[in-house]
């Protein structure tokens, strides 16, 4: 099996996933992940949207997972098998604000672990981290920014909106006037940039 990270938005795949895609049988993923991948999927591929991530462990070994962004941030590398890396919105938001990586923690909040996600991004910010925070449309940004700013630090935050589609957005502002998501797909840079 090989879990295909198809990047976080259109044109966002590597040359190395794409001679992957190219060579697929069987492909499987979410909606989005297939949207992103299909152009490079042979004909003869069969493609199936992914319905119960439970079983993905029982797909033949010559299947192919299709991972929004990179399998390894909050994705599908769980998965035993070859990992093909992604450009993952990290990438992009760290870029797009000019942010290095070794400034950054990774904090995981997407689907599960909301209020370990708050602890862990108000534990990092404290210890002087740029926080870049995988949230969801569940995530209660509100509670986050009291959390905070009861830390009474300056910092800015960054709201990270569509990363690599046409309608990218990133709004920044700082704890006092805290910018807020519009979008489902979203990510928060927290910290001093």
């Amino acid at each position: 099996m090989k879990i295909i990270g198809v990047g976080c938005g259109p044109g966002l795949l590597t040359g190395q996933a794409i001679r992957e895609l190219k060579k697929a049988r069987f492909a499987y993923g979410s909606d989005r992940a297939i949207e992103l991948a299909r152009q490079y999927l042979p004909e003869n591929c069969t493609i199936k949207s992914i319905d119960d991530y439970k079983k993905l462990h029982t797909l033949p070994d010559d299947a192919v997972i299709l991972s929004t962004g990179d399998p390894m941030l909050a994705g599908l590398g769980y998965l035993k098998g070859e990992v093909i890396p992604g450009v993952s919105s990290l990438q992009v938001a760290t870029a797009r604000l000019h942010i290095p990586w070794s400034r950054v923690s990774v904090v995981v909040a997407h689907g599960r672990g909301h209020e370990k996600g708050m602890r862990d991004t108000v534990d990092e910010v404290r210890r002087g981290k740029i926080v870049f925070l995988l949230a969801d449309p569940k995530f209660n940004v509100d509670e986050l920014y009291g959390r905070l700013a009861a830390l009474a630090m300056p910092m800015q935050i960054a709201v990270c909106e569509n990363l690599g589609y046409k309608d990218e957005k990133i709004v920044v502002g700082d704890i006092a006037s805290p910018p807020k998501p519009d979008a489902a797909l979203y990510s928060l840079m927290i910290g001093t940039f």
